[in-house]
């Protein structure tokens, strides 16, 4: 355990950022995960509203940095493709 004041801080400060990020990675993979459902099931009008926030999802964590910005490319890439691919 650190003993200097200012290394302190910088255990709480770390441990918060790590819970948020934790928290950021988990609500994409379940954004992911449910536009996955609803290509697989067929649902045109799910998978619709699905695409949209897993979109959103994916920007947001190329933004801060959760994803790098040529992985968000290629998953918005592979979910237009799924998704225009549903008759």
């Amino acid at each position: 355990m650190p003993n200097i004041k200012s290394a302190k801080k910088r255990v709480k400060v770390i441990s918060v950022k790590t819970l948020q990020n934790k928290i950021a990675k988990s609500s994409l993979k379940t954004a992911l995960r449910r536009f996955d459902e609803a290509v697989k099931s067929q649902d045109k009008a799910a998978a619709e509203k699905a695409y949209a926030v897993a979109v959103k999802k994916i920007d947001k964590a190329a933004a801060k940095g959760l994803v790098h910005k040529n992985n968000a490319a290629r998953k918005k890439s592979q979910f237009t493709k799924a998704l225009n691919a549903i008759a």
